[in-house]
């Protein structure tokens, strides 16, 4: 069991490196995810753990109780909708307004093990027509090293396969290796991976077409919501998109964004609110 001013600690070393916000009554998940840590270091207890993490003598046991923490399961065309309305009104909205050398860019900013940007990249080449000769490029985020590595493989196992991938997408787009199953070439070379922390600058990204941002802000207090919101609005085209979870809003949270009309989870920069980006 882990006592209450250890607790407390992890609480606000969480926050402190994650954004992660863990309410008083979540002890059971803070155990059920670090235990495991405990045996694969060997520490004795979550004083002991929580002494590590107070003086820095490990990077590699800080990355692992992040990971631990923050790390989400993830399956292909999640919730089907996103990937509905990113063939029928973001894409073709993108294609009347880009110029054919454009090359529409695509972030997906807490891409966990794969299947979402791999998704997206099935989505596009089963949608050509919206596209044109447009180069794109899908970049892929997550704050750990762990998932980021195995979505780069593009390796999934049986059961992850099944979750969400029709049988026809499989058999396009994946070979079979040995007892996984792993994704195209094609697919692999439009997605690059790259650790990012949202809490950090986002220096050197570029601007983005569109933004992927699912089921992340759910697990931040309001004022680090309204700073990331923020700064992807710096990021963002004028006239892009944000996509955000079902049960995620930017409604209350400064002025960045606001809702595309008729479609819950969706959003548009405020153009008045990127001027002197």
């Amino acid at each position: 069991m882990i006592s209450a001013a250890d607790y407390e600690f992890f609480k606000k070393y969480l926050k402190a490196k994650s954004g992660l916000i863990l309410s008083d009554d979540k002890h059971y998940l803070l155990e059920s995810r670090l235990v495991p840590l405990l045996r694969k270091f060997e520490l004795a207890d979550f004083s002991k753990l929580a002494a590590v993490l107070r003086d820095g003598s490990s990077t590699i046991i800080a990355d692992a109780v992040v990971d631990a923490m923050t790390t989400n399961e993830s399956l292909f065309f999640r919730d089907k909708t996103p990937f509905e309305v990113f063939t029928k009104i973001m894409l073709p909205t993108l294609h009347a307004s880009r110029p054919a050398g454009h090359t529409l860019r695509i972030w997906c900013a807490a891409a966990s093990t794969g299947q979402e940007p791999y998704s997206l990249a099935m989505t596009l080449k089963e949608n050509p027509h919206l596209i044109g000769s447009r180069r794109v490029e899908i970049f892929c985020t997550d704050l750990s090293n762990e998932v980021l590595d195995r979505a780069a493989s593009g390796r999934y196992n049986q059961f992850e396969v099944q979750r969400g991938l029709p049988i026809q997408m499989l058999m396009k787009y994946f070979s079979k290796v040995d007892d996984m199953w792993e994704v195209s070439p094609q697919l692999k070379s439009m997605a690059q991976f790259k650790k990012l922390n949202l809490l950090n600058p986002y220096v050197g990204l570029g601007t983005f077409d569109i933004i992927f941002c699912r089921n992340v802000l759910i697990y931040f207090d309001a004022p680090t919501k309204t700073d990331i919101l923020n700064r992807m609005a710096k990021v963002s085209a004028p006239d892009g998109y944000l996509v955000l979870g079902g049960a995620e809003t930017v409604m209350g949270l400064g002025d960045a964004y606001r809702p595309l009309p008729n479609q819950r989870g969706f959003y548009v920069p405020n153009v008045p609110a990127m001027a002197g980006r």
